[in-house]
């Protein structure tokens, strides 16, 4: 590397130690230089390779429910967006839909809603045994619940849970989640740990209110809780919702997010980094550049074409029509990439504990 500004002399810094502090983390956050940037994420990419290797986890993802109680000022399943067709697919629809995904070779399945009480924790246990007697793991994605009820579902087989935080910005948070609390979240996520769970969080990039400080926050508390899956997308406004009016800058978004993404990488190692959907709705081929930065993980959507095109978080999400195509053009997309799709569970590799304490 060169060693000229103080830019480079982080980068050298991180490469070396594979660690920064919250300051220096901003300004990388904020360099434009773009030999800067691409020299991150070239570092990125080759602590991925030593870390976690070529293969990319595939995760098939069923979006089962788009009802919700919470309010959240950013996302379309909100509480109030009465311009949202409302679906619940049955226990049956989502068993099935299961068994469909793990003949197509996948071995993780993730069911993800929005926090939806309708669905009872013993049904939802009964259906996770269910599940995992097609050999694969599951993951939820559901909200915040009742210590019992992740206990139960832990006990029934559910392998990870992913409960993203959004930010670790209290004051943002607050902002942001009017009916929601940040302490109560995170007492979620170490009660998830407590309970043997791989959990992941993750948060959103270009926010309104959101700092370069706020983002360097968030990126050290992934270092410091150590999450087994960190999810790291952009911010896209939704016009049904009160932060729908908010400008957007595509490009300069885009490339923030990377950065988040690549820095996260090097300072956590093994954690599992997905490449999130939404990079790819704001700038076309943004996931396939994911896979460049740090990324290992890609979630194929299985949602019935008629169920995700309600499933509206945010606006502009491609619906696939065909599985078998779909998934086709995954792989060759990894391939393109010179890595490798997994056959495997995806576990995350193991390593060292964070300050928050793993399982």
């Amino acid at each position: 590397m060169r060693n000229s500004g103080k830019e480079w002399d982080l980068l050298n810094k991180l490469d070396r130690e594979e660690n920064l502090t919250q300051e220096e983390i901003v300004i990388l956050l904020g360099c434009r230089d773009r030999k800067v940037e691409e020299q991150l994420f070239y570092l990125a990419d080759e602590k991925r390779k030593k870390y976690v290797g070529e293969e990319v986890h595939l995760r098939g993802l069923v979006e089962f429910s788009n009802f919700c109680r919470r309010n959240c000022l950013y996302c379309g399943l909100r509480r109030d967006n009465r311009k949202l067709k409302r679906y619940r697919m049955s226990l049956e629809e989502l068993y099935n839909l299961a068994e469909k995904i793990a003949l197509q070779g996948l071995k993780t399945i993730v069911l993800q809603s929005g926090e939806d009480l309708a669905y009872d924790a013993k049904s939802l246990a009964s259906l996770i045994h269910r599940i995992k007697k097609l050999d694969v793991a599951v993951a939820l994605s559901i909200g915040e619940r009742e210590p019992w009820e992740y206990a139960l579902w832990r006990d029934a087989g559910a392998d990870r849970y992913l409960l993203k935080q959004e930010t670790f910005d209290r004051e943002l948070f607050a902002k942001l989640h009017p009916d929601d609390d940040f302490d109560q979240r995170l007492e979620c996520q170490r009660t998830l740990k407590e309970l043997g769970y791989e959990v992941g969080s993750g948060n959103m990039v270009g926010l309104p209110y959101q700092t370069l400080q706020s983002l360097a926050l968030d990126i050290k508390k992934f270092q410091e809780w150590d999450f087994d899956m960190i999810g790291i997308g952009p911010f896209v406004p939704n016009p049904d919702t009160p932060l729908g009016e908010e400008v957007s800058n595509p490009e300069g978004k885009y490339l923030l997010t990377l950065k988040v993404l690549a820095l996260t990488r090097v300072l956590t190692k093994t954690s599992n980094l997905p490449a999130t959907t939404a990079l790819g709705t704001l700038i076309p081929g943004g996931r396939e550049k994911a896979l460049s930065c740090g990324a290992n993980v890609f979630m194929p959507n299985f949602t019935p074409s008629f169920y995700q095109s309600r499933y509206i978080i945010y606006p502009g999400k491609g619906i696939e029509e065909s599985w078998e195509n779909y998934l086709l053009e995954v792989k060759k997309m990894i391939e393109r990439k010179g890595r490798v799709a997994s056959t495997g569970y995806g576990n995350r590799v193991s390593s060292g504990s964070g300050e928050a304490g793993r399982r």
